[in-house]
């Protein structure tokens, strides 16, 4: 008997681009994927640093402070890089430019054309972008719901009109909301998305979660119209799975909630224990 067929609102992402502006790429490998962007005469990529594998022997590189990212001291102080790797083609003859992706996931081709010139995405996200994109790096305005955190406080915003190329771990699916739809998704899930979906982020019970242990999830409620761009397996989450396995026997200095659990038992065994001596006097 065959397996029941269920409909599901997300589709994998499929890229498409206008016809005018077609620039020549090609995305390599399955788990690890690496880009490979053929760069006319006078046309740049800008990279993330530490993510170039190969270029063409006519390509310059150069490591430059980019004036637009409105962001870079407090990237500086959460110590991430304040600069970005630029590559030039100053030749008449087409160069090409190999980009690995820095972990486990698939690399999205976006013409940010096709979503209103502009774009949100996760601190990590962005990968490299041809000619006329802007990375700008803003500051969640509302403070007060985060949890502190650079990944949480550092936002990416794309602007231009040129090809973007961003990374999610794992796989990652498409999601289109219709206006006034919500759905409910876990914040680290998130690769990018339109501005035009309404963002709100929700904090779980931090003093449940330090009794009764668990995992720090943020969800976030998105309500559209817009385009959502989901992934299975965020970065922190794998690079948290990896070191967890990686010790051998955690000790109280890596595992605090553990003490706060054992105070927890003490304090209500107490109260447990006075409540029926009163009770028995009584």
């Amino acid at each position: 008997m065959a397996a029941p067929f269920f409909s599901t609102p997300f589709q994998p992402y499929v890229y498409q681009s206008q016809q005018g502006s077609v620039t020549a790429f090609q995305i390599s490998g399955g788990d690890v994927q690496v880009l490979q962007v053929m760069l006319k005469s006078q046309d740049k990529l800008t990279a993330k640093p530490g993510t170039m594998c190969y270029m063409s022997g006519n390509m310059q590189m150069d490591n430059n402070y980019l004036p637009e990212n409105d962001g870079g001291v407090w990237q500086w102080i959460f110590g991430k890089s304040i600069s970005s790797t630029v590559f030039f083609n100053p030749g008449s003859d087409d160069g090409y430019v190999g980009i690995a992706a820095p972990f486990p996931g698939r690399i999205l081709p976006v013409d940010l054309a096709n979503f209103g010139g502009e774009l949100l995405c996760q601190a990590d996200a962005f990968l490299c972008s041809v000619n006329d994109v802007s990375v700008t790096s803003t500051v969640e305005p509302r403070p007060r719901n985060i949890e502190i955190g650079a990944e949480m406080i550092l936002k990416q915003k794309l602007r231009g009109q040129g090809m973007a190329f961003l990374v999610g771990g794992g796989s990652v699916m498409q999601k289109i909301l219709a206006p006034r739809e919500v759905i409910t998704v876990d914040a680290a899930c998130i690769v990018a998305m339109t501005n035009t979906i309404n963002f709100q982020l929700k904090s779980p019970n931090q003093l449940r979660r330090a009794v009764f242990g668990g995992d720090n999830h943020l969800t976030a409620s998105l309500t559209g119209p817009g385009v959502v761009f989901i992934q299975s397996l965020p970065f922190p989450r794998l690079s948290q799975r990896i070191a967890s396995r990686s010790v051998a026997a955690p000790s109280l200095r890596d595992n605090p909630k553990f003490f706060i659990q054992i105070v927890m038992f003490f304090f209500l065994a107490y109260v447990m224990i006075v409540s029926s001596i009163i009770l028995t006097d009584v």
